[in-house]
Order: structure tokens, then sequence, then C-alpha cells
């Protein structure tokens, strides 16, 4: 039965600042419990931190070194959840680790971290790490640098290719689950009762249409913008402490490897990644300690400098330059304040949850968490949100329920008789399977209803005109960057999708509303988007994707 406040208006049980991943889980495991929730978020699902990580599903290796068993237990537990429940999104990765002389972590000690990860995986895994001889890193890597190398060990995490679909998933099914997403809308402060929070107000970015949100448990977990969310209105210490990460995307590049390589940066010792990823690699990450505009992160000469030239080491003839970089990604990580921290990698990637009483009831904060353990962090808030809202334990059925993608009683049997089937091209088929999972279905549907749908909007991806259309009806999309950079994934080829653009927005216009004149705001603003990427068509006209596009 639904209660009701007394001027009419429904009370929620939760209102959830962000649609990030984790505010996106958090609502999905919080109504499977029987909770009223609603989510608010000033842009779109996932276009945050979400969408700049370095996309991988991994188990903790690295937290091994800072002794954190508590963080690694629960990541290679929630990579294997994912392997089950998403396995059109989440894939094994292998990952080559080359030890070399003056190392900070000498091979012996890499060596007896992975055995010590591999005992804590047994069951859980991909395989096993083993031992590389330096014969074997000069045969199978031939490009690598060989100068002091002193052996290697190939490791089998995940990656999850396009993170941004893991986040639509999330909606989907929290959605599907009785869940009320408000993304585009901006939260304009708390609701307070004396000291108690009772809410959200709000105001739609696009109509301008205020309301209030009431609830009887407000979740703030807007990443690395939860102090902002309560700036000027409560009282509370400083609670996130973000790192920047960087990222740029380049093409293949001389002795570009078929492994992604894990090594340690000749300059600060960090450990940083050479990541093939859909046909090209991503090079990252950066660490670094910020304190400049959230809204404005941009990885800056010196980060794509310092993946540029630690790359060009650990693969000499690789001679990357800026002017080979596609685009970049930079993000702030959601990780706790920590005051006087002199190394950010030994600031803690684990997550807790704050509740502000008693000084202000009604108020949960989450700090940190990440990509692997969002449905882990989700499950922790929900138990802490039934205990505070006075309810009794409900289970979690998280750890069991696939993704909508994934919901099928044998995912290899769909997937190979999709491959089979006779529409589109076989690199087509792959690529629906890969974004949609079993929903690459009604993408095809929706294509059977109007078969102009059918035809190809972008040249390099692949992609349909029907995905436009899902997008749109079926997943929450309201921008032309909504469609391109998280649903359909078309700008994050190599322009950006700056080409194709035109195309989907004629497509998306009747589904939205939109008249010319809207059409043409849709394709400005989409390019002001992009202006946080760098990418290479924006910066220098006459540098285009298409000389090197590689063919379906």
């Amino acid at each position: 039965m639904s209660q009701h406040h007394s001027d009419g208006q429904d009370i929620a049980d939760l209102a959830v600042v962000g649609a990030g991943i984790n505010g996106l889980a958090i609502a999905r495991d919080a109504a499977a419990r029987g909770l009223r929730v609603v989510v608010v978020d000033r842009a779109d699902a996932g276009s945050g931190t979400s969408s700049t990580s370095s996309r991988l599903i991994h188990g903790g290796l690295k937290y091994l070194e800072r002794y954190d068993f508590t963080l690694v237990h629960e990541s290679i537990r929630e990579r294997h959840l994912l392997f089950r429940n998403a396995p059109h999104l989440v894939r094994d990765y292998p990952m080559l680790i080359p030890f070399y002389a003056g190392n900070s972590r000498p091979g012996a000690l890499i060596r007896l971290g992975l055995a010590a990860f591999d005992a804590m995986a047994v069951g859980r895994g991909r395989g096993r790490s083993r031992s590389v001889s330096t014969r074997r890193v000069a045969r199978q890597w031939p490009h690598l640098s060989t100068k002091g190398l002193r052996g290697a060990a190939l490791f089998h995490d995940a990656q999850v290719p396009w993170a941004e679909r893991l986040c639509v998933e999330l909606l989907l099914d929290a959605r599907r689950l009785g869940a009320q997403i408000l993304t585009h809308t901006t939260v304009t402060g708390l609701i307070r009762d004396g000291d108690r929070v009772s809410g959200l107000r709000t105001r739609d970015n696009r109509t301008g249409h205020e309301r209030e949100v009431r609830a009887r448990l407000t979740v703030n977990a807007a990443g690395p913008w939860i102090d902002q969310v309560l700036d000027g209105q409560i009282s509370s210490r400083r609670l996130n402490g973000g790192t920047k990460g960087s990222h740029v995307i380049v093409d293949p590049f001389p002795g570009a490897p078929e492994t992604c390589i894990f090594f340690e940066a000749a300059s600060d010792q960090r450990p940083i990644f050479v990541f093939p990823w859909e046909g090209r690699y991503l090079l990252g990450s950066t660490d670094l300690s910020y304190d400049g505009d959230l809204d404005e992160v941009i990885a800056d000469d010196a980060e794509i400098d310092y993946l540029l030239s630690e790359t060009n080491r650990i693969f000499p003839s690789a001679g990357l330059t800026p002017g080979d970089v596609l685009y970049s990604v930079a993000g702030i990580r959601p990780l706790p304040y920590t005051a006087d921290v002199t190394d950010n990698a030994a600031i803690s990637r684990g997550h807790t949850v704050l509740d502000h009483a008693p000084a202000h009831p009604g108020l949960l904060s989450v700090i940190g968490g990440k990509l692997t353990t969002h449905r882990a962090l989700a499950e922790d808030v929900t138990d802490q949100a039934l205990k505070v809202l006075g309810r009794a334990p409900r289970p979690c059925t998280t750890r069991t329920r696939p993704l909508p993608g994934a919901d099928t009683s044998h995912w290899p049997a769909f997937r190979q008789d999709f491959l089979d089937s006779p529409v589109l091209t076989p690199a087509q088929r792959r690529r629906l399977l890969d974004l949609y999972g079993v929903r690459a279905r009604q993408v095809l549907a929706l294509a059977e209803a109007d078969p102009d749908l059918l035809d190809t909007v972008d040249q390099e991806s692949g992609a349909i005109g029907a995905e436009v259309v899902l997008a749109v009806r079926e997943e929450g999309a309201a921008t032309l960057g909504d469609i391109l950079l998280r649903r359909t994934l078309i700008g994050l080829g190599g322009d950006m999708g700056r080409a194709a653009a035109p195309r989907c927005a004629r497509i998306a216009a009747p589904h939205l509303g939109w008249d010319e004149d809207r059409i043409q705001d849709e394709l400005a603003g989409y390019d002001r988007e992009l202006r946080r990427f760098r990418p290479r068509t924006m910066q220098d006209p006459a540098a285009t994707a298409t000389s090197d596009r590689r063919a379906l």
C-alpha cells in the first residue's frame, strides 16, 4: 500500500542521489528487496566516473601488497558473480606482467603475490597464473623491451569493454523491479525537517520543472560529488579525496601486443597498463591528487606525455606521439578523503556507508566504491537502509540474479544461435551480442517492424538504426550524447561518432519530439560534450579516423 505525504505526494523509502554504477546498483538491490526507490542524477546514467574507468573487472591483485585481504576476497567473489550474471559484458582478460631489473617490486615478490591470489581465487577464476621465461617472452611478445628483462608472469583477470552498458543494464533491471530513475534532473537541495533529512528538492534540466522527492531515507551516492551534495545543506567533514585517473586511446601501433601488459612505470614506479580494447589500445592510468573543478576533468598534456613515453619505453618500436592520440578520458576516483597522504596508491579502494545520524538522521553517504564491487556495495547499503528504516532483514537476491542481457537459461547456446542467424554481417551480430546480450533480439524486432532501421548508421562500428530507437524507447536515452556515448557506444569510435551524429539525431528525433532546431541544438551540445575528451578530430579538422578505419 502506498503511503502519502500530507500534500498528497508519495513518499519513497529511498531517494538516491547519483545514477552512476553504485547508485544504480543500490536502486536495483533495494527495489529487489521491496523498497520504493527514486534515483536522481543531473546528467545521464553512468556519465560520470563510471564511464572513465580502466574497464577492468579485477580481482584485486594490487590490493594484496597493502594486505587488504578483505577487499581482495570481495573483488574475487564479485568478478566471479559478474562472469555468471553478465557473461555478455564481462570476459576473461589475460595480462602479462614483465619483471625488469630495478623494478620496485621484484619478480619473486610478484610471483609470491600471484600464488596467494590464485589460492584465494580457487574455483572462482579463469585459469591460474604462470611464470613465463625470458625466452618465451621474446618469442610471444617480440616487441616488448628486453632491456633488463628478468622473466614475466601471465595472469588472468577480467575486462568489461563497455562499462557504460553495465550501467544501462543496472538501470533497466532497477526499473523492471519498480525503481524510478530521474536522469537530467538536478538536486537543488536536501529537504530538511529540523535536523532530519526528508528527501530531495529537484529541477528537471529540460523543462525547469521543480519537485520534491520525499523519502524516509536519503542515500548520497554521488561518487566524487558527495561533498557537493552536502555543501551548504548540512555540516559534515570532507568525505571525498578522489584522485584523478586519465587514459589515452590510440590505434594499433608498431609492436602493439595482443595481450594486456601490466608493468611498472620507470618514472614513478606506478603500475600502468597497455590494454587491447575493441581493436584499439587504452593506455592508463595516472593517479594524481586533484582539487580542481569536478565538472571540468580532462587529461592534461603532462599525463598524456607520461602515458605515451612509458608505452614507448616498454615498446621501443611504438614511436607514439601526441598526434596519435585519438582521444583521452579522465575521471575522479571516488576515494575517501585521507589527510596528508603521500602515496595515493595507499588510499583505501574499499567502500564505507556513513550514517549522518544523530546529527542529521535520514541521511546516508556512500564513500568509495569501484566498478568491480558495485553489487557488494549495494548489498551493504541496502542492509544498512533496512536497519535504519526499522524493516525486517530481507535476503539479497542480486548474487544470483542475471542482468537483463543475460536473462536466458543457457547463454552459450543463445550466443551461438544468434551468431548463426543470417541477419546482418557476422561482425554486426557479434557486436549486438557484446552490447545487448539476449536483448539483441529486441534490436532486431525493431528492425523487422521498420526495415529502414536495419541500415548501418556508423560504418566503423557497424551500428544500425534500430539501436538508436532502442536507446530512446527502452533505455532512457534523452540526449544525443546519451545515445552515442552511453547506449550505442558509436561515440567511442575513432572520430567519436561525429560523422554518424546527424543521422542518429534524425532517427531519434520523432521518438523524442525533436524539431530541426532541436536537432541542431543536440548536435552542437554533443560537440560540447566531446571537448572533455580532447578528440583529435576536433583539435585538427584535417585529421580524421577514416584513413585507418577498420572494415567490419
